[in-house]
């Protein structure tokens, strides 16, 4: 695990004082959706799907700013959408980062390169670029040639800057254990990026293509051999040693999805951004009136084929934490990642 030390301690005394606090349900990250609208159209996203009149809303600053401050999360994962496309992102990045809040802006990196001068390298505060494989592959899953080598460039200018780089991967039923090692290897190596993010794709809604989502069977067999001849160990990736454990199939977890809530145009979003079940306007009645025992594989048919690090990563993570032997285990990972 890469995780910045100082950003591994935050958020270790953020997690020791909710347990302190005995309180149940809290936030790890909050996703924030301050657009839907996207210069791509990839097929297995959903959300350029929304009526023509919410893609041009834009939320203001104060209300996305409120929303994250309201939760107290530590960290936060700006997405959309395309952020990039919003008028005042930088202005929300800013105000978070006063907050001392971790930003993780999500970005297919189109327009990294024509927007990154509004932006300040900051420890707390990193571009995450969505990279679902190498040239070809990548560009194929986001239906557009030259993608790829555009966020090549971007990122590779972003780390020049002094900025904090992280990426994050998308794989599907059409992957094997080579494509996922020859994208991480690529990133890991060559780009050099600061870490990696992964999640087995999930059958989101809306999106066009329902064809090429992986089951949970499918998923741990992947990455199992993708993982093979200590890639984990080598790969700065940004992930709990238990939720990596988790995709191999060597543990299994229930979904907790309330640790990492998604506000959006529409308010807070029940229960995670990949089920639509309604919205409410504050955090507390998202926590308070979601049946959560009624989600998870088992339960709620959507939920059987889902292995998204939004369900399960703060799982593995709270099992860390209520783990001497766990949390000593990420420790040395999380020192190693740094020390690479």
């Amino acid at each position: 695990m890469a995780m910045p030390l100082r950003q591994t301690v935050r958020v270790g005394t953020y997690l020791l004082e909710q347990k302190l606090r005995k309180r149940e349900k809290f936030p790890l990250i909050v996703e924030l959706e301050p657009l839907f609208a996207c210069n791509l159209k990839c097929e297995g996203c959903g959300k350029i799907q929304h009526p023509a009149g919410v893609l041009k809303q834009r939320m203001p600053v104060a209300q996305a700013v409120g929303a994250v401050l309201e939760s107290g999360a530590p960290m936060v994962s700006i997405a959309g959408g395309e952020p990039l496309m919003h008028p005042q992102i930088d202005e929300i990045v800013r105000q978070l980062v006063a907050k001392r809040k971790y930003i993780f802006l999500c970005t297919n990196a189109m327009l990294l390169r024509k927007k990154m001068h509004k932006f300040t390298p900051s420890p707390y505060f990193a571009f995450a670029v969505h990279i679902d494989g190498l040239r070809e592959r990548h560009d194929e899953s986001v239906a557009k040639e030259g993608v790829f080598d555009e966020a090549v460039a971007a990122i590779r200018e972003a780390k020049r800057r002094g900025f904090r780089v992280t990426t994050n991967s998308t794989f599907f039923n059409t992957d094997t254990p080579q494509t996922i090692v020859e994208v991480l290897d690529f990133l890991n190596d060559d780009l050099k990026v600061d870490e990696m993010m992964i999640s087995p794709a999930y059958a989101y809604e809306k999106a066009p293509d329902q064809d090429h989502f992986l089951g949970v069977e499918q998923t741990r067999e992947l990455f199992k051999k993708a993982f093979s001849g200590g890639n984990r160990r080598r790969w700065r990736l940004n992930h709990s040693p238990l939720f990596l454990d988790f995709l191999e199939g060597k543990v299994d977890f229930p979904c907790t999805a309330w640790a990492i809530p998604n506000y959006s145009l529409f308010g807070w979003q029940r229960p995670c951004y990949l089920m639509s079940d309604g919205y409410v306007p504050t955090y507390r009645q998202l926590i308070e009136e979601t049946d959560w025992d009624k989600y998870g594989r088992g339960k709620d048919p959507r939920c059987d084929n889902c292995m998204a690090h939004c369900g399960y990563e703060p799982t593995a993570v709270l099992a860390t934490m209520g783990s001497l032997k766990e949390s000593i285990r990420a420790a040395r990972e999380s020192v190693a990642g740094n020390r690479d």
